[in-house]
C-alpha cells in the first residue's frame, strides 16, 4: 500500500504540470508544441476534458477549425458546463459559417456564466456576419454595460446601424470608437468610408490620414484615399498612395488599373501603358484593360497596337458595341474605309438589339452594349479587381464542372454517357448532326473551322431545328444576344422540347458570366473563398437562365442535367444551399454523375462543411475526375 499512495500522487502531479506547461506555451502562441505535450496527457488520460479543451484551442491557433471543433466537442461531452469550451466552439463554428450552431453554443456559455462579457462579444460578431443585425446590436449593447470603452465593440455597432440604414447612429458609434482609443486605426478607416461614400470628400480625407498614421501599412485607407484625391484632381498625391499600396502588395491588381487611369488623364501616357501591362498579366481576360489599352495606343498614334487591343476586347466580348464604334476609328486613320463601316453597321445593329432587349426587359443591363457607359472609371478598393492574385503560379485555380449543353465538336467521338436518357437519345437522333453533341465538356474545334461552320449553319436556319443549330454555333463564336434570340425563336416553334430551353439557359448564363465579370479577375472558385463581396454598380441576375431550367425540367422531370445546370447556376448566384439539393437531385437520378459528386463537394467547402465536401469528392474521384484528389490534398484535414 504504501508503495502505491507516491506512485499516485507523483501521477496527479504530472497531469497538472503538463496541463500548466501547456497553457503557458499557448500563451506564447507555441501551438504545436502545446499540441505535442496534451497528446502526452490524453495517451494516459483519455477523460482530460481540460486537456482536450487546450488542444482544441491550440487547433484553433493553428487554424485547423474542424480539429479543433472535435476536440472542444470531445470536451463538451466530458463536461457538459464546461463554459470556455462552450465559447471556443461558438468562436470555431462561427469561423466555419456554422452560424446556427455558433450562437447556441455561444448562448450555452452565457447561461452558464452571464457574468462574462466574452460570449456577448463573439455571438454579437456571429449576428454581425449572419446579418442579424437587430440581434448583433442587443449584444453589443450589453457587452457597453460591462465596459464602454472598447473601441472595436462601437465599430460593431456601427458597422451593424449602417446595415440597418442609419447612418447618423453609425457616424456616432465611429466617433466614440475613436474617442475611446484616438490610436485605433480601424475607427478612423470606417469614420472616413463612411464620409466618402456620402460624398464629404475632405472629411474622409481628414479620416483617411489619422488611420494611415495610426498604421502606414494598412492597405484600405491607403487605396481609398487615393481615390478621394482623385475625386478632389490632387492626382500627384493620389499617384503616391497608389505607389505606397503598390510596394505593400504588388498584387493589388486595382490599384495598377485606378493608376493607369491617373496617367492617362495627366497625359503620361507611357506610364499608362505600363501599368495597363501590369493589369493584363495578372488579369489576362479582363475587358477593360484591353479596351482602356487601346484607347491610350490610339492616343499616341499607335494604330496597330490599338487596333490588336479593341480587336482582343470584341474577341473576349463580341457584344462591345464601343469596341466596334472605336475600331472603327482606328480603321479610319489607316485608311480601312470599308473595315470601319462594317464595325459601324455591327456596332449600330448590337445597340438596337440592346435597345430592343431593354424595351422587352428593362432590368437587363449590359454595359458593354450601352454606349453611354464609361470604361475609365477608377475601381474600388471591394472590387475583386482590387483583390490579391489568389493562387500560386503553379496552382490550378478550382472553378465549378462546367454545365451541360448541345455543343460544336471537330470530329464525331462517342460522348461518355453517365446514364440512359431515352429522350436525350431520341432527340440527338432527331438532330443528326455529327459536329454536334451533347456534353460539359468544351469545344475542339479552332477558331477557322468554327467560323466555317456557323456560315453553314446560318444558310440552314429557317425551321426551328435549323434555328437551333445555328444558335448553338452562335453561341460558339460568342454571339450571344444573336444565340439567345435564334434560341427563342425555335422555342415559339417547339415550346415542348426541353433541349431547346437547356441551351438558351447555358447561353443566357455565358452571356451574364461575361457581363458580370467587368471587375473580376477570375472566375468563382475555392481558392477566392467563393466569396461574393464585390460590390457592382450594377447587379447581374441569372434569374431568366434559371427560368429556362425550371421550364425544361416540367418537361422533362427525369432529366439529371437539368437539375445538375440550375445547381451550378444557384452556386454562381450564391444560393448555396440550393444549388447543393439541386446537386443531390442530380445524383438521386443518375448516381454515376462524377460532374454532381465534384461540384457538390465544392459547395460544401465553401458552406464550411469540408469533411463532407472531401467525402463526395473522393467519390468524384473514384468516378473519373482526376483533379479531385488534389482539391482533397488541399482541404483534407488529418
Amino acid at each position: 500500500m504504501l508503495s502505491f499512495v507516491p506512485e499516485r500522487c507523483e501521477a496527479q502531479y504530472n497531469k497538472r504540470y503538463i496541463a500548466w506547461a501547456s497553457r503557458n506555451l499557448l500563451a506564447a502562441d507555441n501551438y504545436k508544441e502545446a499540441i505535442d505535450i496534451l497528446n502526452v496527457l490524453l495517451r494516459s488520460d483519455k477523460e482530460s476534458y481540460e486537456a482536450y479543451y487546450l488542444r482544441g484551442y491550440a487547433k484553433l491557433g493553428l487554424g485547423d477549425l474542424l480539429g479543433a471543433e472535435q476536440d472542444l466537442t470531445r470536451a463538451i461531452d466530458i463536461n457538459p458546463v464546461y463554459t470556455e469550451a462552450f465559447h471556443y466552439r461558438g468562436i470555431v463554428r462561427s469561423e466555419l459559417g456554422n452560424y446556427e450552431d455558433a450562437i447556441s453554443d455561444l448562448t450555452a456559455a452565457i447561461d452558464l456564466r452571464p457574468d462574462l462579457p466574452n460570449s456577448y462579444y463573439s455571438r454579437g460578431v456571429t449576428h454581425l456576419r449572419n446579418k442579424q443585425f437587430v440581434k448583433s446590436l442587443v449584444d453589443f449593447d450589453m457587452i457597453l454595460r460591462f465596459t464602454d470603452k472598447d473601441a472595436q465593440t462601437h465599430i460593431n455597432r456601427g458597422v451593424a446601424l449602417l446595415n440597418l440604414r442609419d447612418t447618423l447612429g453609425a457616424h456616432g458609434c465611429f466617433d466614440k470608437a475613436i474617442r475611446t482609443n484616438r490610436n485605433y486605426t480601424e475607427g478612423y478607416n470606417q469614420k472616413a468610408m463612411l464620409l466618402m461614400q456620402q460624398g464629404d470628400n475632405q472629411g474622409a480625407l481628414e479620416n483617411f490620414d489619422m488611420a494611415i498614421k495610426c498604421d502606414s501599412t494598412y492597405l484600405q485607407p491607403l487605396f481609398n484615399r487615393a481615390l478621394v484625391y482623385c475625386e478632389l484632381e490632387r492626382y500627384d498625391e493620389a499617384l503616391a498612395d497608389f505607389d505606397k499600396v503598390i510596394e505593400l502588395d504588388n498584387y493589388v491588381v486595382g490599384a495598377y488599373f485606378d493608376r493607369a487611369i491617373v496617367y492617362s488623364i495627366t497625359g503620361d501616357y507611357q506610364k499608362a501603358l505600363e501599368n495597363y501591362d501590369e493589369v493584363l498579366r495578372h488579369a489576362p481576360d479582363n475587358v477593360k484593360g484591353y479596351y482602356n489599352r487601346a484607347g491610350v495606343y490610339l492616343q499616341l498614334g499607335r494604330f496597330a497596337e490599338s487596333l490588336g487591343d479593341y480587336s482582343k476586347a470584341i474577341e473576349l466580348y463580341p457584344d462591345f458595341a464601343n469596341a466596334y464604334l472605336n475600331r472603327a476609328l482606328v480603321k479610319e486613320r489607316i485608311h480601312d474605309i470599308a473595315g470601319a463601316n462594317h464595325d459601324r453597321a455591327i456596332a449600330t445593329r448590337k445597340i438596337e438589339e440592346y435597345e430592343a432587349r431593354l424595351d422587352e426587359n428593362p432590368e437587363e443591363f449590359s454595359i458593354y452594349a450601352d454606349t453611354s457607359s464609361r470604361f475609365n472609371q477608377l475601381v474600388s478598393f471591394e472590387s475583386k479587381l482590387a483583390g490579391r492574385k489568389l493562387t500560386d503560379q503553379n496552382e490550378k485555380p478550382i472553378t465549378l464542372r462546367p454545365m451541360f449543353r448541345f455543343v460544336l465538336v471537330a470530329e464525331p467521338n462517342p460522348t461518355q454517357r453517365h446514364y440512359y436518357a431515352e429522350r436525350l437519345v431520341a432527340f440527338e437522333g432527331e438532330v443528326a448532326d455529327t459536329n454536334i453533341v451533347f456534353t460539359n465538356n468544351p469545344t475542339t474545334l479552332v477558331a477557322d473551322s468554327m467560323q466555317l461552320l456557323d456560315r453553314g449553319y446560318e444558310k440552314g436556319a429557317y425551321e426551328w431545328l435549323g434555328k437551333f443549330k445555328y444558335g448553338i454555333s452562335q453561341l460558339g463564336v460568342r454571339q450571344y444576344t444573336s444565340s439567345v434570340n435564334l434560341f427563342t425563336e425555335a422555342i415559339l416553334d417547339n415550346p415542348n422540347n426541353p433541349f431547346l430551353y437547356i441551351n438558351r439557359a447555358v447561353a443566357r448564363a455565358e452571356m451574364i458570366d461575361f457581363i458580370s465579370s467587368i471587375n473580376r479577375t477570375d472566375r468563382i472558385s475555392i481558392d477566392s473563398d467563393m466569396v461574393l463581396q464585390h460590390n457592382p454598380t450594377h447587379t447581374y441576375s441569372y434569374d431568366e437562365a434559371i427560368a429556362d431550367l425550371n421550364s425544361a425540367a416540367r418537361l422533362y422531370p427525369e432529366l439529371a442535367y437539368i437539375y445538375f445546370n440550375r445547381a451550378n447556376l444557384y452556386a454562381l448566384a450564391g444560393d448555396m444551399p440550393a444549388a447543393y439539393d439541386d446537386y443531390t437531385r442530380a445524383i438521386e437520378l443518375a448516381p454515376e454523375l462524377a460532374d454532381a459528386y465534384f461540384n457538390r463537394g465544392l459547395v460544401q467547402i465553401y458552406m464550411k462543411d469540408t469533411r463532407k465536401g472531401c467525402i463526395d469528392l473522393s467519390k468524384a474521384g473514384e468516378l473519373g475526375i482526376k483533379e479531385a484528389y488534389d482539391v482533397i490534398k488541399r482541404y483534407s484535414t488529418n
